[in-house]
């Protein structure tokens, strides 16, 4: 007597949730349609700017980000270490036009776990997100050669420590890290008006007046080893 074996049903893959951050109603349109149109993608959400996704109540959190830099009133760059610090384990992907060392640069050092450009075809956009959520770091072509020169440009570390503190050192180091006031202060274990009060003093006697002029000048003099975020 013949055996019959009937088919077993294997569920799908859990689709991997895309939320879309862009400004631009006809760009956003073509993300929601390219991610919920390919078999293995659902948009979990397209937002006009940093202010509708932060302020978004999620009853699932998406698996991505996909969010432009040139937004209206908070840019992406403002947003991303504010978005970072209320999902650090979701990959924030910028999507953008922007290729310039200074947004490029920023944008890592806040918390970007990709740079693509907005001509990427459409194949190679998704495959980006795949690789942000399985834990790499998609580039487009352009700006990891950028990343590149950029580090060349840095040079080996330099032995100048600018009389900084050890204090003071290890801050930095957190905002080279993308940290905020508040989470700098929480991994230190000590106040925000501590945070800054130390920053004050780190922009003194690096002789600079902003965050990212102080990131900047710690990695190009080599007063930390790298931006752990890249």
């Amino acid at each position: 007597m013949a055996c019959i074996v009937y088919p077993v049903s294997v569920p799908d893959p859990m689709p991997i949730r895309v939320a879309i951050v862009e400004d631009q109603r006809n760009i956003r349109k073509g993300l929601e349609a390219l991610i919920s149109g390919t078999p293995g993608f659902t948009c979990a959400g397209a937002f006009r700017g940093m202010e509708q996704v932060l302020g978004h109540v999620w009853s699932e959190a998406p698996h991505a980000f996909l969010l432009d830099l040139g937004l209206p009133r908070m840019s992406g760059l403002d947003g991303l270490p504010l978005l970072k610090e209320r999902f650090p384990k979701i990959p924030l992907v910028v999507l953008t036009v922007f290729e310039d060392d200074d947004r490029i640069f920023r944008a890592l050092c806040a918390g970007a776990s990709g740079y693509m450009l907005k001509k990427a075809p459409p194949a190679v956009l998704l495959e980006a997100v795949r690789e942000a959520v399985a834990g790499g770091a998609p580039m487009s072509p352009e700006i990891a050669r950028r990343v590149i020169e950029l580090f060349r440009t840095l040079g080996p570390p330099q032995t100048a420590t600018y009389n900084l503190s050890a204090q003071e050192l290890r801050l930095l180091r957190c905002l080279v890290e993308g940290h905020s006031y508040k989470t700098a202060a929480a991994e230190m274990e000590i106040s925000v008006t501590t945070v800054a009060f130390h920053v004050q003093n780190i922009y003194q006697k690096l002789h600079v007046h902003s965050k990212s002029e102080a990131v900047a000048k710690a990695l190009q003099r080599g007063l930390i080893s790298g931006c752990s975020r890249y």
